[in-house]
């Protein structure tokens, strides 16, 4: 009997998990190939790769929500432009994950979900200002998730939760919400950080790729992209 194992890529070109199906009836179900259909996630959706935030957005959002008092969405906005977490990672951080005893830490260290490799990132003044305004509001312990779901079903924030509250964003910020997601977050320092380096390898260490061409795909730089960084170099 097949197992019905799968294997795919990610909006960042990385491999994910196999999957196993959760069920004995799934199981048997796989084999047969049609006897479940399932509409496709992205059936009457616009995809592809998203647009990263640019300064003038970032910061008009900060403002907005330090001058509404919307601590818990500054903390989360902060965080998800620092850390270039995938949205999953993101909303599953623990307390422990980004602090060092009552102080919200200067790095952090998380394994990925999608590939279990480790990857590490900055958590800056401005982060560490609404993790700590956050936390101290809410009475977080080391153990409590960073972000608490507001469902008695979920124990943290859910992707598709992340994503509602990323669409309110982008409205505010009179943005098309289909030019816009939660990869958007991820990839916003990162391609701050290539435009102003054009250091691939330190971009693909940030965002954790075991592959410098998944960095390439995800940054989706091109050909003139490479043309400028030889035009520059002398020899």
């Amino acid at each position: 009997m097949g197992l019905g194992l799968t294997q795919g890529k990610g909006h960042d070109g990385e491999s994910a998990h196999l999957v196993w199906p959760s069920t004995r009836w799934e199981t048997i179900m796989g084999t047969t190939g049609s006897a479940i259909h399932r509409e496709p996630w992205n059936k009457g959706k616009i995809v592809g790769q998203k647009a990263p935030f640019k300064l003038k957005d970032i910061w008009a959002l900060r403002v907005r929500l330090q001058m509404q008092g919307r601590v818990r969405e500054l903390a989360l906005f902060n965080l998800g432009i620092d850390s270039k977490l995938r949205g999953c990672d993101l909303v599953a951080l623990k307390v422990r994950d980004v602090c060092h005893g009552d102080q919200v830490a200067t790095r952090a260290v998380v394994m990925q979900h999608k590939t279990q490799r480790p990857v590490q990132f900055e958590i800056t003044q401005a982060a560490r200002d609404a993790l700590q305004a956050w936390i101290k509001l809410t009475g977080l312990k080391s153990e409590d998730f960073l972000f608490p779901s507001r469902l008695h079903n979920s124990p943290h924030l859910g992707t598709r939760q992340y994503a509602r509250i990323l669409g309110h964003w982008v409205d505010e910020l009179g943005l098309d919400r289909a030019d816009y997601g939660t990869h958007s977050m991820r990839r916003t320092k990162a391609t701050l950080i290539y435009r102003r380096t054009k250091n691939l390898r330190a971009v693909q260490l940030l965002l954790g790729h075991s592959k410098l061409e998944s960095t390439v795909r995800y940054l989706g730089i091109e050909v003139d992209d490479a043309l400028e960084i030889s035009e520059q170099t002398e020899i």
